[in-house]
């Protein structure tokens, strides 16, 4: 078994979700008291989230490159970035490091053609759901992406921060969450993308008729697979 290591602290809310479902994949494929060996570094989300709302990306991805070097001298034989909205500066760790990055983008779209489908709802920060970074990306899998409109996307975000990060869930936000589902739904998502690690603590696949795609659960997947050398 391959050792993971795991960017994490943006936030640790949703990072604790990634440890979980890891060692839960790893017990289920393995079996007996089997757990995933793991490097984990948590960064201070609150110096992340500052320099996100400034536009310094430079600033970020220098923190999640010494990350990457840690997490590698530590032992880590490839690396899982524990948010999407921080792989806006894949490209930069990659580079900084000699283990493989598994893109959360990438292990998405897999999945999405595997199912057949070629249009797709995206839920994320400002950040993931108006720049290029992630749209290109499922693009570059030839996957049409739908997202919400200026006033949705303001608030799905300011939900993002406000709440979810500080692990607090709201009835109304949930509700709210749910009706953007149905409308992107309506607009021809074949689907939707939970593609911020946080939005799983707010709203499941039971939730709603539309399929909703974890991010969280899917790279969580992805990394077990890969640690296993199954993929």
């Amino acid at each position: 078994m391959k050792t993971i290591g795991l960017i994490g602290g943006m936030s640790w809310e949703s990072t604790q979700t990634y440890y979980r479902l890891i060692n839960q994949k790893v017990r289920d494929e393995l079996g007996g008291l089997h757990s995933a060996k793991l490097v984990l570094y948590s960064v201070d989300f609150a110096e992340i989230e500052a320099l996100q709302h400034q536009g310094d990306w430079q600033a970020t991805a220098e923190i999640l490159e010494s990350a990457g070097r840690s997490i590698e001298s530590a032992g880590a034989e490839f690396l899982v970035l524990c948010t999407n909205t921080m792989h806006k500066v894949a490209s930069q760790i990659e580079r900084a490091v000699s283990i493989p990055l598994l893109h959360i983008a990438d292990a998405t779209a897999n999945v999405l053609k595997k199912d057949g489908v070629t249009c797709v709802g995206l839920l994320g920060t400002r950040f993931t759901m108006e720049q290029t970074f992630y749209l290109g990306r499922l693009q570059d899998h030839g996957i049409r992406v739908v997202v919400p409109d200026e006033p949705q996307r303001e608030r799905i975000h300011s939900v993002i921060y406000n709440e979810l990060c500080r692990g607090v869930v709201k009835s109304g936000s949930k509700t709210m969450y749910l009706d953007v589902v149905t409308s992107l739904a309506e607009r021809g998502a074949h689907g939707v993308i939970l593609g911020c690690t946080e939005i799983g603590l707010l709203i499941q696949r039971s939730d709603t008729e539309v399929k909703l795609y974890d991010t969280t659960e899917i790279h969580a997947e992805q990394a077990v697979q890969f640690a296993l050398g199954r993929i």
